[in-house]
């Protein structure tokens, strides 16, 4: 269970890291014509969820038409997972579960902040669900907050993210 949570981690922090902070006028200007990896490549604070991405071969996918929507989280999110999940996930023989954790931060279709309603599930490339959560304290994908909404990217939206969310087991 700890090397598919750290797995998760990795994908979401591809994903949607790179998004915060100072980076939020840069990557609107570029990223519209950058797509998903490549946003994520371009941002210092997805530099995990890139190297997960990488490691779960999902470059290609996430390069791909689309549009998907990602939930991205950011390094911090993945250094907060327990000691060792990280880099156990990103060995070879755990691919498999690494790609289950970072799919489950990818839902098919672009799905915008004003998209959402509080309450509302959305079914995952992984195959399980996430749940929305909406409070005057923010948005929340399952238990992590919404740091940066609606980064586009020309073959989706990244979401990020200050948790890895993981899939509920099966």
């Amino acid at each position: 269970m700890k090397n598919f949570k750290s797995l998760l981690l990795a994908i979401v922090l591809v994903s949607i890291t790179g998004f915060a902070a100072n980076a939020q006028t840069q990557m609107t200007s570029k990223s519209k014509s950058m797509d998903i990896v490549d946003l994520a490549i371009s941002q210092e604070n997805l530099s995990t969820l890139v190297a997960a991405i990488k490691a779960g071969g999902l470059v290609e996918t996430l390069k791909g038409k689309g549009p998907f929507t990602v939930f991205a989280p950011t390094n911090e999110a993945f250094a907060a997972l327990p000691a060792g999940t990280l880099e156990s996930l990103l060995k070879p023989e755990n691919k498999d579960q690494l790609i289950q954790i970072l799919t489950y931060h990818v839902v098919s279709g672009k799905i915008m902040s004003t998209d959402l309603k509080d309450g509302m599930t959305a079914k995952t490339v992984q195959g399980s669900e996430v749940k929305i959560g909406i409070s005057k304290d923010g948005v929340k994908v399952n238990d992590a907050k919404v740091i940066k909404a609606d980064v586009n990217a020309s073959n989706g939206v990244v979401h990020v993210i200050d948790k890895v969310i993981l899939p509920p087991s099966k």
